[in-house]
């Protein structure tokens, strides 16, 4: 039995203490299975004193985690403190540049620094791992990394926040609006009390950046994701959706074109006959297209300290047995160049709800500009008013707002863009036209 893998952990809060606890509960499994047991050997946090859900009294204590990190008491640094610069940065190269394995859970890090830890990781011959970084307790990384180690992936695509999906579906299942449900979701814990890295659509762009170099082969390029939150979500958008047979999902699509890799993360209607449409409340969802796979969907658990302890356990338990994989499935030196795909170029249908001032000739002039730029309309929907007797073929011209749903059918980003621009100037809407993407999956 060989000696056992040593552990320093940075960062006991949520995640850190789930793993704690998950190591004390299996550890005579993961000997087994290792074939040498774990040990922790050292922690730190930012308080020593602070109640946690696992007892850290018995552990070596480092006020310092970049002391931690280098220590000679160790084998295999966990980062879980968080953050894209600071301490998370500065410990994780020191423990790299000392030789030490590490395995983090910290997405934003690696999006926006990624690179230049794996090269790091490649000099110095160690594991940079990082599976509990995306969609919690989902295997996303791992799959690239081994079960389609075989296939030509061209699009990886999910939804990879709890958050936003949570809103959804309450709005959709309740019917009640975002603010709302905004709000309930902070309380349940679901939401920070600054929610904008999760329902601007940021958070997920940090994983589909990961997902999208190693799906690829790729240099990581945060900067060229296109994204669009859910705050302009209304429960208006919803019922159409639901009425036209689709639901809105919060999704992150990573995409290789001819003309380049594509990413983006945007609300989406998707057809509720599709797997990821009945995935609701904080659960994500992963799917991969592979040439000899087809489609792969992968569904669970997307955040908390049980699914994502599991997912960093793994990562352990993987370097306990000598498994030393490239950190984003590649070698760094085989990654290439991002080469960005304009978004613009993006085809596929796309929902439109116009706010139209009832008027003679304003919705002649909408069309016009729809058929300027070459969309053709699948389908177009009035939303009478309330006080409209059923039977009356016309609305009042009274010049007050009518709710307009468009469909359009498959047609550019740019010419959508370009038509709703027109339309906006020429002010017979009395705000700014919403607009979400269709993807017939």
């Amino acid at each position: 039995m060989a000696e056992a893998l040593k552990l320093g952990i940075a960062g006991v809060g949520t995640v850190g203490g789930g793993v704690l606890q998950l190591i004390d509960k299996h550890w005579d499994k993961f000997k087994a299975r290792a074939g040498r047991s774990l040990e922790v050997c050292a922690v730190s946090a930012r308080d020593r004193h602070k109640k946690r859900s696992a007892d850290i009294s018995t552990y070596k204590w480092f006020d310092d985690p970049v002391v931690l990190a280098t220590s000679d008491d160790i084998d295999v640094y966990v980062e879980l403190i968080g953050g894209e610069e600071g301490v998370a940065k500065d410990s994780i190269e020191a423990a790299l540049k000392a030789g030490k394995h590490v395995v983090t859970a910290n997405k934003a890090l690696l999006a926006h620094h990624g690179m230049a830890l794996a090269r790091l990781a490649d000099e110095n011959d160690v594991a940079l791992n990082f599976e509990a970084a995306v969609a919690g307790a989902i295997p996303a990384i791992k799959t690239i990394q081994e079960s389609l180690i075989a296939n030509d992936i061209t699009r990886v695509y999910g939804i990879m926040n709890g958050t936003c999906n949570y809103i959804l579906t309450q709005m959709q299942k309740e019917g009640r609006n975002f603010d709302e449900v905004l709000q309930e979701a902070q309380d349940a814990g679901y939401a920070e009390a600054d929610p904008t890295f999760d329902i601007g659509g940021y958070d997920t762009a940090h994983k589909l950046a990961l997902l999208t170099t190693m799906a690829f082969g790729v240099e990581t390029s945060l900067e060229s994701i296109y994204v669009e939150g859910i705050e302009k979500i209304t429960l208006a958008d919803i019922e159409a959706a639901d009425e036209l047979g689709y639901r809105i999902k919060l999704l992150g699509v990573g995409l290789q074109t001819d003309s380049g890799i594509e990413q983006r993360v945007h609300p989406t209607m998707v057809p509720k006959n599709t797997p990821i449409a009945g995935v609701d409340g904080v659960t994500n969802c992963i799917t991969f297209d592979g040439d000899f796979i087809g489609e792969l969907v992968l569904i669970g658990a997307g955040a908390g300290a049980s699914p994502t302890a599991s997912s960093v356990v793994s990562d352990i338990l993987d370097i306990a047995k000598g498994i030393i994989p490239p950190t984003f499935a590649w070698r760094t030196e085989d990654l290439v160049p991002y080469k960005r795909a304009p978004m613009r170029a993006h085809e596929g249908g796309y929902y439109i709800r116009l706010s139209v001032y009832d008027r003679p000739g304003a919705f002649a002039a909408i069309a016009a500009s729809m058929a300027d730029v070459g969309i053709s309309l699948e389908s177009i929907v009035q939303r009478l008013p309330e006080s409209t007797m059923p039977g009356l073929d016309t609305l009042p011209h009274d010049g007050g707002p009518v709710p307009v749903d468009m469909i359009t059918h498959r047609t550019t980003e740019a010419a959508v863009r370009k038509a709703l621009q027109a339309i906006e100037k020429e002010g017979n809407v009395e705000e700014a036209p919403q607009m979400i993407r269709i993807i017939k999956l």
